[in-house]
């Protein structure tokens, strides 16, 4: 089965105010999603006739710099004071903060709002990971998950678990469009690694039924 994919452009055009200007740190690394990338050229424009710095960061899942996606949870080793995401609700921001430790900054372009990204739901993230990381570290029967989706297919990597942890039991659980209804199946698994989309953790730790962390904060 063939699979087209399409880009949904936003019809809403960004434009900054002055304001908002004014309460952005001189040195941005900027970030939008699909639906602004369009205009990513005029929005980095507007920041630098406002006298700022601003940096396009290239993530591990896309081929456009300053272009991020939900799986994008990395830390960035560039200096910068800030990061502007240009786009809407806090999916891709809190995706930012997990990993660095710059303010994030959001600019709607539809509310026309720039607010700062409130520091307790950074928290909220970062305390499940460390409880999370408590729970891997007493797990002996660990299941790991593997997509077999371009970008996501991280089974060579998955594989160096068994060497790092060689007092741990992994089962590699393989598949296309996770379906977590069959997760049950596998009641001896105490604990699982991911290794498809990083959000997984965050946003459907619940449907998962055990305790989950991301490859990258284990290996």
């Amino acid at each position: 089965m063939k699979v087209v994919f399409i880009d949904a452009k936003s019809n809403v055009k960004v434009s900054l105010s002055n304001q908002a200007m004014k309460r952005l740190p001189q040195r941005i690394a900027l970030f939008t999603t699909t639906q602004y990338l369009d205009q990513l050229g005029k929005i980095k424009m507007q920041l630098t006739k406002a006298g700022k710095k601003v940096l396009l960061l290239k993530t591990r899942h896309t081929i456009t710099p300053g272009h991020i996606l939900g799986c994008n949870i990395q830390e960035f080793k560039e200096m910068f004071d800030a990061f502007l995401f240009v786009g809407d609700g806090q999916f891709h921001p809190i995706a930012l903060a997990i990993k660095n430790t710059q303010p994030v900054y959001i600019y709607n372009p539809h509310s026309k709002k720039l607010t700062k990204l409130d520091n307790l739901e950074i928290k909220k993230y970062q305390n499940r990971l460390n409880a999370a990381k408590a729970a891997f570290a007493r797990a002996i029967h660990v299941g790991v998950l593997v997509s077999t989706k371009h970008g996501q297919n991280q089974l060579s990597r998955a594989k160096k678990l068994e060497k790092k942890y060689p007092d741990k039991e992994f089962y590699f659980l393989v598949f296309n469009t996770l379906d977590y209804s069959q997760l049950e199946n596998f009641p001896y698994i105490e604990f699982f690694v991911n290794t498809a989309c990083a959000r997984i953790p965050y946003d459907d730790g619940d449907k998962v039924g055990k305790p989950v962390i991301n490859l990258e904060d284990v290996l």
